[in-house]
Order: structure tokens, then C-alpha cells, then sequence
């Protein structure tokens, strides 16, 4: 007897967590850029939240309200400029349910 799980979705999890918002003060930043360089590419597709985008002129955007603090675009983008990365204000940010 062969027992299926069902596959388990990021999208599911990151549902679990809460975020209080820090209206006005993002904690990330991308800086101003005539066109996007690889990395800032990279991180509309590797962001586990999603919260780079590309959008209709070509820039990349950030929508730092469901960031999850994992620093993978800081390890990809801060070096170089492209991104400024904060802790959020204490008390605001993601909170996490189950850890």
C-alpha cells in the first residue's frame, strides 16, 4: 500500500506567517537604475516572498510589505549598491507562527 502525500507549496506556508506593516518606511530599497542588472533580474525570480517585480518601463520594484527577512537579496544585490537592506522597526516586519 502506497500512501501520496500531497506536495507541500511555499505559497502555503508563507500564508502561516503575519506581517505588520511599517506604513511609509520600507525597510529595502532598490536604488534608481536606467536597466536592470543581472542580479536585480535574478531576484524577481529567486525572492521566496516574490517581492521584486519587474514592471511596465523596465525597472525593478519592490513591494517589502510580505519580506520575510531572508536575506537573499542582500546576499545578491547590497555589495554592489543596487539594494539598501534595514532591519524593520522593532515590532514591525514578519512574524512568524511556527518558529
Amino acid at each position: 500500500m502506497t500512501i501520496t502525500v500531497p506536495p507541500v507549496r511555499v505559497e502555503d506556508k508563507l500564508y502561516q506567517n503575519r506581517y505588520l506593516i511599517d506604513a511609509g518606511r520600507p525597510h529595502i530599497k532598490v536604488r534608481p537604475h536606467q536597466s536592470p542588472s543581472a542580479n536585480l533580474l535574478a531576484l524577481t525570480r529567486i525572492c521566496p516572498a516574490k517581492c521584486y517585480e519587474l514592471n511596465a518601463t523596465g525597472q525593478v520594484e519592490i513591494a517589502a510589505d510580505g519580506c520575510m527577512e531572508c536575506g537573499t537579496c542582500r546576499v545578491l544585490c547590497e555589495e554592489s549598491g543596487e539594494i539598501t537592506w534595514n532591519y524593520p522597526r522593532g515590532g514591525f516586519g514578519v512574524l512568524f507562527k511556527f518558529g
